[in-house]
């Protein structure tokens, strides 16, 4: 089940503050940048690349994603790997809410 319109523009409004931090400076971003999309009841960070080969197309690379499962109350976190399938993210399987996702997302690799 999707989330539902509140939720919806909360967790736009909340991923838009965030991603508006971390882009990188307005002179690089048409090399490198920063994104994010709602999908149901899914958010995935995404990195907005040019090719290597060919500047003038673009390429996505999956960051995280967060599914929201609504009977439990719960967002359950991923990351996609080699596979290019979306794995949970065993170190943190599962927050309660979208701000603890992005708490998540930035403390850094051990």
């Amino acid at each position: 089940m999707a989330i539902s319109e509140f939720e919806e523009k909360r967790c736009e409004k909340l991923m838009r503050e965030y991603i508006e931090k971390k882009r990188p400076p307005m002179h690089m971003r048409k090399e490198i940048d920063l994104s994010f999309r709602l999908k149901d009841q899914s958010v995935e960070i995404f990195e907005i690349h040019q090719l290597w080969n060919d500047s003038s197309k673009l390429t996505e690379h999956p960051v995280a994603k967060a599914t929201y499962i609504k009977s439990k109350k719960i967002w359950k976190l991923y990351w996609q790997r080699a596979d290019l399938k979306w794995h949970s993210y065993d170190p943190v399987p599962e927050v309660n809410t979208l701000e603890e996702f992005i708490n998540v997302i930035e403390r850094p690799c051990k």
